[in-house]
Order: structure tokens, then C-alpha cells, then sequence
């Protein structure tokens, strides 16, 4: 029995009853419910007062929410309230939420001017109860190096949450974390995390130990060493293949977490890893460019320490608003946790796993290798005798296209479900790239996506079967380009450029650049965040009714921020929650920003929409 299945049958565990899972920036989701009665009664009703699109300078710089929602006939009172924002200190026995640390336990520090090293990139946060009945939020925080933090929460006699204390989580035993996502919750009510961005092994400089990748090397920071490095054998360090993984956390009380990668899961650049009511069947978004969509189905129950991964194969139906397809499961095969982590205490290598023959002149692949195209471009592969097990979990993406698997999504972010129907939702924050038909990044790939550029993106369904296996998917939500570069036919419907929306690239009627998703249970109702940009240049949470076919826009956030975490807990202690973390205001603003030594308008917000009452 696993130590997390251990924790999860003890009496006083209570397992948060989530239903959604959020999905992250370019740079977030729930837990699953229970498996419904046949006898639940109907649908219920809500519907939230809407927010209208920001207009002036004012607005675009606030946090504006609904106001109200009505439940079942009856309106209460809501509204945007904050627990913490980077950089706070709720306590004296507290430390500044955000602040990295490095694998002694000291601060981490930034390398231009020795400043405490304090993230706004503040991401996906849970609501879990401890082992000591306490409540608890766990926070990502999507840096290099990376951070968790828990914070002890209080809620008051009307369910508004505060901080009582927070603190940062060790992960020295698991090396540190890298590019902490989104995440969601277990069914057995226990957090589970991503990172993001998995580095790419086959360019690591083994005799410095530098990453070389999109966030250059960072991660030595953890390591108290510096970023450009020069020291030979730093490589043993800096292991590249210890980041890329699900984490899981399991809180038995505020200075006492327990984490572990599960390595069994596979590595790539996971958006979030979503766990079904059967407790053994995971779904993983893979976030980025030439991507796929993965399941992983557990050995046991409430145990994801060992099992089978599986890539997804598009077999297109429809070429329509994103496409829709038949979906079918190819195996990567079987692993343990245990397995994978000998690999990495042997330092495998990417050299160890692939013989690869260099066609970037235009040569030809020999048959006895497989050509694929994936994030990190077309490459002529083969698997080294006996290195099976390692490709499919240390190059799980490499290895899912050289099987057949569809290496052509964009963006792949959140995951939700509605458990009633069993639909599964998942975002793709933009439709391009090898989602194309033809060009560079299909190939030598088996050009299985064809369909027409839409960079303001798409929430897609999928129908899962008993096993809660995916078969189709088909778009539902479909964001509207207004501009030729995203997507229009031309741009006959751009906005002004005199006007408030002018640097809008996707109508203000509907989505820009889905991310995060959460469903309402019995309720009928979908949540859908942004990670926009141009798409819009506030981003915003929606609130979509399933049966209507309606949006309902219940928050915007300042100037280049990220809506990240939205995450429906139907009941918390007594009282309804959805979570909302506003990422990096003016972090990819390209106008409005504010003065250069005005810091405190760019701390990140981690809060909730709400309180609710419950609605379980």
C-alpha cells in the first residue's frame, strides 16, 4: 500500500469534492468527483451577474467579479477576495509567500542585484484539509527554480478565507521543482502537481552542466551555484531528467508535507495531471508546441506510484471550428516510481536511450529508425536495445510519436470534467502549428491534425467511456479572431484602433487563449480562464452553461496578467469556493504599465471568487 493510500484511509482525511483542473501560461483544474447516483435528481440553477469587458484605464488595471450569483432562485452576494499576494507576510512565524529557496533552505537571490528572489508567477492553489483537521491551501509558484508553499487558512462565520501562516515546502529529496503549473486534487484528497517545460535532454552541455533551454539555467540557483556556469561536472548536480514530472503532496499537518514525483506518469511539459472517480485512470495535458495527450491508468486504486501510459492517436472526422476526431490509446508501456528513479540515480543519459541520425541537411531517415516531429522539431530516432522503458518515461513525447502517437497539438492546457454525462473538457489555448496542414512542424509526422488557424483557441469535449476512456473529441467553446494574423478571414471586424478595445485580436463577445477550466457539478456549468495576450488584453473568466450555449464573463484581471487556478470546490467547511490567482499583473503588458519603481501593482493574487454557499 502506498504511503498516499495509506494517508487517504485513515478516517479524518477529507476528501475535497473538486471537479475541475487548471491549466498554465506559455510561459491550470480539479479533483474528480465521486461516480454519480443513477438517481440524481435534475440539474440545478445558477447564473452570475456578468462583468462587462474593461474600458477605461481604471478598469483595465483592476480586478473586477461578479457581484452576485443566483442559485437555485435564490441570489447571494459574491465577489473577488484575496488571500495573498506575493510577497505578503500574514504572521511573524511566516515567510514572504513566494520567496524561493534553494536545497540548504536558504534564500534564493537575484543574480543581478542580490534582492530576496520573491516570484509573482503564483499558479495553481488547492484547497485540502490536513490530517489534523486543520485547512490548508498548497501554492505553485511557475519559476525556475520553482516553489510550493502551504498556508494555514482561517475561515470566518460568513466563509471568507484568510492566511493564518505560510511557508515554503522542501523539496530538496526530489532535487527541487521546476515550472510548478497547474494541479488539481485527488479523489482521495491530496494535491497533485505539474511542472511544466520539461528541458530538453539532448542538448544539456554534460561537462558544465548547463540546460540551454527557454529558461536558460536557472534551476542552479537551487543549487547555490551560478547561472552561467563553468564548473566541470556540475552535470551530476543538475541532473536534467529529474524535472518534467506529476508531484504529489500530502499534507498531514502545516510543517509536515510529504512529497513525491511520480515518475511512472511520464515526463513531459505537464499542464496538469487529472485523476478520474475510478481513482486509477489520470489524464495528462502536455503543454507547448508538437504535443501530446496522455493517460495514465494506475495498477491500484489511489495509488499512482505504478501502471500503463498511453498516447493518444487523432483519427479526424471533421475539419470544423478546431477539428473533431475519433480518438484511440496507443501503449507506452508499463513503469514503477521505483524503476524510473534507478535510472535517474544512474545518471541515464539521452545518448544511453537514442541512436539518432542527423537529417537537419535534408538527409534520409534509414528504415531502421523512426522519423517524428515533435516540440523539439524532426528528428530520425531509434530506441537502443533494451532502453524501452527508459524512452517511455524519461522521452516519454519522443517516444509516444516514434510508437504512432499524434505529436501535433498547440497548447494543451486545463482539464475538467462534468462526472454526470462523462465528459471530459480540455483546453487548447491556441489551434496552430502542426494542428496545420502541412509546413514545417508536420514534418516527417504523420500529418494526422488538418485543420484552419484560430490563435484565439478552443475548449474541446470528450467522450469517455465506462473506463472512462476517451473516444471523441469535439469542439464545444471556439474563441472568434478578429484580425487576419489570428485567424479571420481579414479584418473586417477588428476594433477600432482609436477605440478602448483596440488592442483586442479576439471578440470581447467570447474566449481568448482557454487555459483554465473547472465544472460546476450539477449544475450544468463550465469555467473557462484565460492565458491571453493580444487575444485579449484583459484576461477573463467565463462562466458557460452547457444546456444555453451562453457565456457569462464573471472576472477580468489587470493589464498582462494570467487568470491561473480556477478550481470549483462545491463544499469546503461549510461554504462553496472558486479559485482564482491572478499571475504576474503587467507581466506581458504591452501598454498601461506602471511606473518602474511601482512594485506592489505587480504582486501576483492568489484568492477566490465567492464564498458560496455549499453546493454539494
Amino acid at each position: 500500500m502506498s504511503k498516499f493510500k495509506k494517508l487517504a484511509s485513515m478516517a479524518f482525511l477529507a476528501v475535497v469534492m473538486t471537479v475541475s483542473l487548471v491549466a498554465c501560461s506559455d510561459s491550470d483544474s480539479d479533483a474528480a468527483t465521486p461516480t454519480p447516483d443513477p438517481e440524481t435528481p435534475a440539474a440545478k440553477s445558477v447564473s452570475f451577474t456578468g462583468v462587462k469587458a474593461p474600458e477605461t484605464d481604471t478598469e483595465k488595471r483592476s480586478v473586477l467579479a461578479s457581484g452576485a450569483v443566483t442559485i437555485d432562485g435564490k441570489e447571494y452576494s459574491i465577489g473577488y477576495h484575496t488571500i495573498l499576494r506575493s510577497g505578503d507576510k500574514p504572521s511573524s512565524d511566516s515567510e514572504s509567500f513566494g520567496q524561493l529557496y534553494d536545497e540548504n533552505g536558504d534564500k534564493v537571490l537575484n543574480p543581478s542585484d542580490a534582492s530576496d528572489y520573491i516570484s509573482s508567477d503564483n499558479d495553481f492553489s488547492s484547497l485540502l484539509t490536513g490530517l489534523d483537521g486543520n485547512l490548508y491551501m498548497i501554492s505553485h509558484f511557475e519559476s525556475v527554480p520553482a516553489a510550493m508553499y502551504i498556508t494555514k487558512l482561517k475561515q470566518d462565520a460568513s466563509g471568507i478565507l484568510s492566511a493564518e501562516k505560510t511557508r515554503h515546502i522542501d523539496f530538496s529529496g526530489v532535487k527541487g521543482g521546476w515550472v510548478h503549473c497547474a494541479g488539481s486534487v485527488t479523489p482521495w484528497g491530496t494535491h497533485l502537481g505539474s511542472e511544466e517545460y520539461e528541458p530538453d535532454a539532448k542538448i544539456v552541455d554534460a561537462t558544465t552542466g548547463k540546460f540551454n533551454d527557454t529558461y536558460g539555467n536557472r534551476m542552479a540557483l537551487y543549487f547555490g551555484l551560478a547561472t552561467n556556469l563553468t564548473t566541470a561536472g556540475a552535470y551530476s548536480t543538475m541532473n536534467i531528467y529529474n524535472y518534467g514530472w506529476q508531484t504529489e503532496l500530502a499534507v498531514q499537518n502545516f510543517n509536515a508535507v510529504t512529497v513525491t514525483k511520480h515518475y511512472s506518469m511520464g515526463r513531459v511539459a505537464h499542464e496538469l495531471g487529472y485523476v478520474m472517480p475510478d481513482k486509477k485512470t489520470a489524464y495528462i495535458s502536455d503543454d507547448g508546441t508538437n504535443v501530446g495527450m496522455f493517460r495514465f491508468v494506475a495498477n491500484t486504486a489511489g495509488d499512482l506510484s505504478s501502471g500503463t501510459l498511453y498516447v493518444a492517436k487523432w483519427a479526424q472526422t471533421d475539419a470544423a471550428n478546431g477539428g473533431s476526431a475519433n480518438i484511440t490509446w496507443i501503449s507506452l508501456g508499463s513503469a514503477s516510481d521505483a524503476e524510473i528513479k534507478t535510472m535517474l540515480d544512474s545518471h541515464v543519459t539521452y545518448a544511453d536511450i537514442f541512436d539518432e541520425v542527423d537529417i537537419s541537411g535534408g538527409a534520409t531517415c534509414p528504415a531502421t529508425h523512426n522519423e517524428i516531429n515533435t516540440t523539439y522539431g524532426h528528428q530520425c530516432l531509434k530506441v537502443k536495445t533494451g532502453m524501452e522503458k527508459a524512452a517511455s518515461r524519461l522521452e516519454t513525447r519522443r517516444y509516444a510519436a516514434m510508437l504512432g502517437g499524434t505529436t501535433e497539438f498547440r497548447k494543451m492546457e486545463g482539464i475538467t470534467l462534468n462526472p454526470e454525462t462523462r465528459t471530459m473538457y480540455l483546453a487548447l489555448s491556441e489551434i496552430g502549428n502542426g494542428m496545420l496542414d502541412g509546413g514545417s512542424n508536420d514534418t516527417g509526422g504523420p500529418n494526422d491534425i488538418k485543420v484552419a488557424k484560430n490563435t484565439c483557441g478552443a475548449v474541446y469535449a470528450l467522450d469517455l467511456d465506462t473506463n472512462y476512456t476517451a473516444t471523441k473529441m469535439y469542439p464545444v467553446v471556439v474563441g472568434t479572431p478578429v484580425t487576419a494574423d489570428y485567424g479571420a478571414a481579414d479584418d473586417s471586424k477588428k476594433y477600432a484602433s482609436d477605440g478602448a478595445f483596440a488592442n483586442n485580436k479576439c471578440s470581447l463577445d467570447g474566449i481568448a487563449n482557454p487555459d483554465n477550466l473547472t465544472f460546476m457539478p450539477g449544475y450544468k456549468t463550465l469555467i473557462i480562464g484565460e492565458d491571453s495576450g493580444a487575444g485579449h488584453e484583459n484576461d477573463m473568466i467565463w462562466a458557460y452553461s452547457v444546456d444555453t450555449k451562453t457565456l457569462t464573463r464573471i472576472q477580468t484581471t489587470p493589464y498582462g496578467s494570467e487568470t491561473t487556478s480556477p478550481y470549483f470546490y462545491p463544499s469546503y467547511h461549510g461554504f462553496g469556493y472558486l479559485m482564482s490567482v491572478i499571475q504576474h499583473p503587467y507581466g506581458e503588458a504591452t501598454t498601461g504599465m506602471p511606473a518602474a519603481n511601482n512594485t506592489a501593482d505587480k504582486r501576483a493574487y492568489t484568492g477566490f471568487i465567492g464564498p458560496f454557499p455549499a453546493m454539494d
